[in-house]
């Protein structure tokens, strides 16, 4: 066995605990540190579910808290054969947890186990099941349901008791999954089933044997009769099948000389003189004649029209007088623009000196309140020097010592001086702006009136040599004039040279017409050669149709007569046929033949064949059916034989309750062998038996052998109880099931804790008996130091922030 677990509870982190090499183990480890998780594990990977979650429905807490995905994996062996079963789970976006794979897989038992438990997963032989019928699957393996497994392999804490102290009626179900004896109830319903079927076939072959009334031996008789004289009819009817086949053959000949004659007939019919003949001779010379005319127009159009190019070509060229004249309008132009740019100037000069007087005034008001400031500064700096002169002292500006303090009038405020400064600032500054602005501008003036001289300079060269504006339109109105009169000549030959080649077409189209004319007649003469058709003048269209048709009146008035003669023929001859048909259609009704629908020779030889096949057939059917009906009555009587079988198979096993003495013996082995393991666990004290309806009790030899409600042991002597009866119910699966059951396994839980130390002195040594033996494995979780410390191998189990950790460790 080898479990492994993926955030499984506890276990974040991939663990496997691999048993396949260990018979006695022990879990140890602080509380809560995840000694149970493990056998949940093997709990969950098996059934989905764990024993002390209490609702088998819950699968929530087999994740690990904040983990979004986890999974259970276990390999085992039962009955010789190796599973692997997976388990996978999966946190959704809102925290609910599911089932995302469940596999149930029989393995190669070939693996070495050391190679791990991937290595054995991945050797899958073949899926048993997945999905929701892994559980289902792993019950049938097992032998067990999840709440038997959980009474006969695992033990968890708190419920040691529970098939000591369980109903009657409980156990039974426990004993009869384990012994298989609801195998005898199927028995007993299928042989209910198979007698009810078996009577149901009986009544079904008496029913079809009903429908077999008519195969007697009449019946035979008068099949047989039947085709005697089927197969004498054949004879009878041969000559009538040879006048058959004569009047057959003398009509097909009468039809082929009919048809030919009105093929005949219609050849000739199918001559007729084209509409166009007539007249095609008069229109072909027609279109030639104004062909040649429409001919000499064209010539004289073109010459027209080459006249007409040669006086547009005297007139000059007239893109150099289009340029002249566009040259005499730019000149005109720039002429004006020129003007007008000279006057622009001229106010721009003027506005100019205007604005540079405006700079010299700013400038001058600008000093005047320059020296204004500065005179109000010198006032106040000399009244500040006069009130701090001290008599005595030399005068800080003329050196000299001050005899006497001059005196100073208040000077005026200087804040308003300081703004007459800075007003007279900015108008400056805005006349210069002023005056720059009005010198760009004359600039631009001066240079766009340069650029318009040089322009007008230009064209003036241009025109040197050219007329002036007069008479350039003038010429150019004699060029537009001559241009349109080139092209109504160029649209006047174009009309006449497309309508003279229309007329050659039209020319053209009519020789075509009299050339396939004269084919059409040739193929005409040719459908009636066979017929004697004379010879044509080719020369001559109209004549030469004109006498092919005279011969086809003439030719077509005498075969007509002949055609009709030989219709006459064919209709005697196909009266006579049916005379003969009749009298066969009635030798065929006589021995109960429906005539087919044409009276042919072959067809009506079938029909008897056919016939005399179903008249054989109806001998063999009417046999088959009497040898069917002997075989009908010996099934009904094997069918009704089966029936009594059967039912008196089912009221044995109804009467005798089988399954109640089956399972009250097995019972009394389990309590028997139970009894002894407890007589060594309570040193002779205690036994077990069975009391009335099969309730377990226990014997009190320290009471006289006085009998005991199980439910009045105290809490260290009912684990001693459960504890036997465990190990009895471990050591009977296998033997119960017939070696092909179960896990091989018993796991306990906990427990051993209220067990003074000789009683758990008692239960070591009965758990290493048991674990000698090597038919199962053995695993016990505990706290207590002393049952630990005699089991041979030991998984150390500790838990920190990352969650639970197993160490393997050896005595």
């Amino acid at each position: 066995m080898c479990v492994h677990m993926e955030n499984f509870c506890s276990y974040r982190t991939p663990t496997t605990i691999a048993l396949h090499d260990v018979d006695y183990f022990v879990l140890v480890g602080p509380t809560g540190s995840g000694k149970s998780t493990v056998i949940d594990a093997i709990s969950f990977a098996l059934y989905g579910t764990v024993p002390r979650w209490a609702n088998e429905k819950t699968i929530a807490l087999a994740l690990a808290p904040s983990a979004t995905s986890g999974k259970v994996a276990l390999v085992f062996e039962s009955a010789g054969r190796r599973y692997g079963v997976v388990r996978a789970l999966t946190r959704s976006a809102r925290g609910t947890v599911g089932t995302k794979e469940a596999r149930l897989d029989e393995l190669d038992p070939s693996v070495d186990p050391a190679e791990g438990v991937e290595a054995m997963l991945a050797a899958s032989a073949r899926t048993v099941a997945d999905g929701d019928r892994v559980t289902p699957a792993v019950q049938r393996i097992t032998g067990l349901e999840f709440k038997y497994f959980t009474q006969c392999v695992i033990l968890p804490q708190g419920r040691f008791a529970e098939f000591l102290q369980a109903e009657p009626r409980k156990r039974q179900d426990l004993l009869v999954q384990l012994l298989d004896a609801g195998t005898f109830e199927l028995v007993k319903q299928r042989a209910g089933e198979e007698a009810r079927a078996a009577e149901v076939r009986r009544e079904s072959a008496e029913a079809r044997l009903a429908g077999l009334a008519d195969a007697d031996e009449a019946a035979e008789t008068a099949a047989r009769r039947r085709l005697d004289r089927l197969r004498a009819l054949g004879d009878e009817v041969g000559s009538a099948l040879d006048g058959l086949r004569e009047a057959d053959a003398e009509i097909a000949e009468r039809e082929k000389d009919a048809v030919e004659g009105r093929r005949a007939l219609a050849a000739l019919g199918a001559l007729a003189l084209p509409r166009h003949v007539p007249t095609l001779a008069e229109d072909i010379r027609l279109a030639a004649e104004r062909a040649e005319r429409l001919a000499e127009d064209v010539t004289r159009l073109e010459e027209q029209e080459e006249a007409a190019r040669d006086r547009l070509a005297g007139l000059g060229d007239r893109t150099a007088l289009e340029l002249a004249r566009t040259a005499h309008r730019e000149h005109a132009r720039l002429s004006g623009e020129i003007a007008e740019a000279e006057s622009g100037s001229a106010d721009a000069h003027r506005a100019v000196t205007g604005a540079e007087a405006r700079v010299a005034d700013a400038r001058r008001r600008l000093e005047e309140a320059e020296r204004e400031r500065q005179r109000l500064r010198d006032a106040h700096t000399a009244a500040d020097l006069a009130r701090r002169l001290e008599l005595g002292e030399p005068c800080p500006v003329c050196l000299r010592q001050v005899t006497e303090r001059p005196r100073h009038h208040a000077p005026a405020a200087l804040d308003k001086a300081e703004r007459a400064v800075t007003d007279a600032r900015k108008e400056l500054d805005a006349a210069q702006a002023e005056e720059t602005a009005r010198k760009n501008a004359l600039s631009v003036l001066e240079e766009k009136l340069a650029g318009l001289r040089r322009q007008l300079d230009a064209q003036a060269e241009h025109l040197r040599d050219q007329p002036d504006a007069a008479g350039v339109d003038e010429r150019l109105a004699a060029i537009r004039s001559a241009e349109k009169e080139v092209e109504g000549a160029r649209r006047a030959t174009a009309a006449a040279r497309k309508e003279k080649n229309r007329a050659d077409a039209d020319a053209a189209d009519l020789r075509k017409e009299a050339e396939q004319a004269l084919t059409e007649l040739d193929r005409a003469r040719d459908t009636v050669v066979a017929l004697g058709a004379p010879p044509v003048d080719r020369s001559d269209l109209h004549a030469a149709w004109t006498g092919l048709l005279a011969w086809r009146d003439e030719e077509e008035h005498r075969r007509r007569q002949d055609t009709d003669a030989l219709e006459e023929r064919l209709r005697a001859a196909r009266l006579a046929r049916d005379e003969r048909a009749r009298a066969l259609a009635a030798t065929l009704a006589d021995h109960e033949i429906a005539a087919p629908a044409r009276l042919e020779p072959d067809t009506v030889r079938e029909t008897i064949v056919n016939a005399r096949n179903q008249a054989e057939h109806r001998l063999e059917r009417v046999q088959e059916r009497r040898r069917e009906a002997a075989a009908l009555r010996a099934e009904a009587d094997r069918h009704a034989q089966d029936a009594r079988v059967a039912h008196a198979l089912a009221v044995h096993l109804r009467a005798n309750n089988f399954e109640n003495w089956l399972c009250g013996e097995a019972l009394d082995l389990l309590v028997a062998t139970a009894s002894e393991t407890l007589r060594e666990l309570s040193d002779g004290q205690f036994a077990l038996a069975l009391g009335d309806r099969n309730a377990i009790e226990v014997i009190d030899y320290a009471e006289a052998g006085m009998r005991r409600n199980v439910r009045t042991l105290s809490g260290g002597e009912t684990f001693q109880a459960s504890l036997a009866l465990a190990l009895a119910l471990s050591d009977q699966v296998a033997r119960f099931g017939g070696g092909a059951r179960g896990l091989e396994s018993i796991f306990l839980d906990e427990g051993f804790g209220t067990l003074d130390p000789a009683t758990l002195d008692t239960v070591a040594a009965t758990l290493e008996r048991l674990a000698s033996g090597g038919d199962r494995v053995i695993g016990i979780v505990t706290h207590v130091p002393a049952l630990a410390e005699r089991v041979p191998v030991r998984f150390e189990v500790s838990r920190d922030g990352t969650g639970s950790h197993v160490e393997k460790k050896s005595a």
